[in-house]
């Protein structure tokens, strides 16, 4: 039976450690969770099964397999550490008999995006970033729709641009939206972007550094590999959606705290083919997975077994086949979520309510 692993990570330390050892989670704080990682070994966490495709009827089986580090961890120590840790994870994938391994949240941005690590495994890599941009900018088009926000005539911004999924996210939604506010920190590969996109953008383009820009914009898609939330409610322009993709999330909690005239969806959330179990709770409803997981799930299912998305650089048309693929086995965007919560139709329609009273919201002094 061919199979895959997918290696996660704690990114709140306290519950996802506490999501394996109940224990540990109630008695580490933070910062002894981001220590004691160091020396812990790469964690079994479950096997998955009962993943079948739509099409074929193939089943696979699959393993969560969890690099100890966290986020921050991750960007204290040495690059070389980090990799030798998440290739020691993708060794004990190789001993499972996975034939394809999945690289989840922060092990796809360290470093090279997967290049390293795949250079020195016998099983072939993916960062699931190439399903994750298609679900990202999918979920924009939903929002909008149940909004009633008319995409070529909105202002549409996303927020970490320069980054590899950003980049792309923005080449397909430059060709959708009346205007797209492309944001990063590093003006000089704005330019570049804006640069590169103009030839077959349909949308006005500007490049910012600056969050404050947020408030010009209706449809918003973050995803930045900050360690720490990078929007709060002040940025943000009343009736506008927000599709954080990013993990650990972009937008502060605070935003669905004060803000109840803002549409705030979690990027990325797919309906996975057959009654699969996946033994573990990492925060989802039953039968549901990230869409970076769904493409390393699609590609076992598909018996394609090759680096797919590796690198900082990847293309529309791998974002195309790769969706291509997704959806003939069964793979389907899932409903909102906001928080690790549900979205109800009620929540969307008083979300339009509060906006529509257009409420200025005030900073808190």
């Amino acid at each position: 039976m061919d199979s895959f692993a997918f290696i996660i990570h704690p990114i709140d330390p306290k519950r996802d450690v506490s999501r394996k050892y109940p224990f540990l989670g109630k008695v580490l704080s933070e910062r002894q969770i981001d220590f004691f990682s160091t020396f812990f070994p790469p964690v079994y966490i479950s096997e998955i099964e009962g993943i079948t495709s739509q099409a074929t009827g193939k089943q696979i089986k699959g393993w969560f397999l969890a690099c100890p580090y966290t986020p921050r961890r991750m960007m204290q120590l040495p690059e070389r550490t980090v990799y030798r840790k998440i290739i020691q994870t993708g060794h004990a994938a190789e001993k499972l008999g996975a034939n394809i391994l999945g690289l989840g949240a922060f092990t796809s941005v360290v470093g090279d995006a997967g290049v390293t690590i795949a250079k020195n495994l016998e099983i072939p890599v993916t960062t699931g970033d190439s399903y994750t941009v298609m679900m990202a900018v999918q979920a924009v088009r939903e929002a909008a729709k149940v909004m009633d926000i008319k995409m070529t005539e909105a202002t549409v911004a996303v927020v970490g641009a320069t980054g590899s999924i950003g980049r792309v996210c923005a080449e397909i939604l430059a060709g959708e939206a009346a205007r797209t506010l492309l944001i990063a920190r590093d003006e000089k590969k704005l330019e570049a972007l804006r640069d590169r996109l103009k030839p077959q953008a349909r949308s006005e383009l500007v490049i910012s550094t600056k969050m404050d820009v947020l408030n010009e914009a209706q449809l918003i898609l973050t995803v930045t590999s900050a360690i720490h939330d990078v929007i709060h409610p002040e940025h943000l322009k009343p009736g506008s959606v927000v599709c954080d993709v990013a993990r650990p999330r972009d937008v502060s909690a605070m935003v669905a705290a004060v803000r109840d005239d803002i549409l705030v969806i979690d990027g990325g959330m797919v309906d996975v083919p057959g009654p699969v179990n996946f033994h573990f709770n990492f925060g989802f409803p039953e039968g549901k997975a990230y869409a970076c997981m769904a493409e390393t799930i699609a590609l076992a299912l598909e018996g394609k077994f090759e680096d797919y998305t590796v690198g900082k650089e990847f293309t529309l048309s791998r974002v195309q086949e790769i969706t291509s693929i997704a959806e003939k086995h069964g793979f389907r965007m899932s409903g909102f979520r906001s928080f690790e919560r549900e979205v109800t139709e009620e929540q969307i329609e008083a979300v339009r309510r509060n906006a529509r009273r257009g409420r200025a919201y005030k900073v808190p002094k």
